[in-house]
């Protein structure tokens, strides 16, 4: 398991395996449709003993992978874990966009996001 650096996550470049692409359905809520890709860190444990979870924002299309750069953190008050958001070099999202990008989701959590 690789070992962060949590003052350096933001700006890290990380490899997404993204398991729900855009346009599929939650596999435990079939009222949730990703409006984004979503997936995971290979090899970083997130506090829920699962791999760590990841947005992607910045592209519209359905992908399998990605690499790209934690541009915001999505804490979870109400929850054990947090979401990253990667987003593609030079591409940028302000707390509002992300939020918005993220209510499909987020919405059923109280968050907080970090820039």
């Amino acid at each position: 398991m690789e070992i962060w650096d949590a003052d350096c996550l933001i700006g890290c470049t990380v490899n997404v395996t993204v398991d729900r692409p855009i346009g599929s359905v939650h596999p435990n809520h079939s009222d949730i449709v990703y409006e984004l890709n979503y997936g995971y860190v290979k090899d970083i444990i997130a506090p829920d003993g699962e791999e760590q979870d990841a947005y992607i924002v910045g592209v519209d299309v359905p992908i399998a992978e990605f690499t790209g750069k934690i541009i915001a953190i999505i804490h979870r008050k109400n929850d054990i874990e947090d979401k990253w958001v990667v987003a593609p070099e030079g591409k940028y999202f302000s707390k509002d966009e992300i939020k918005r990008l993220t209510h499909f989701q987020e919405q059923y959590f109280d968050t907080e996001i970090i820039l």
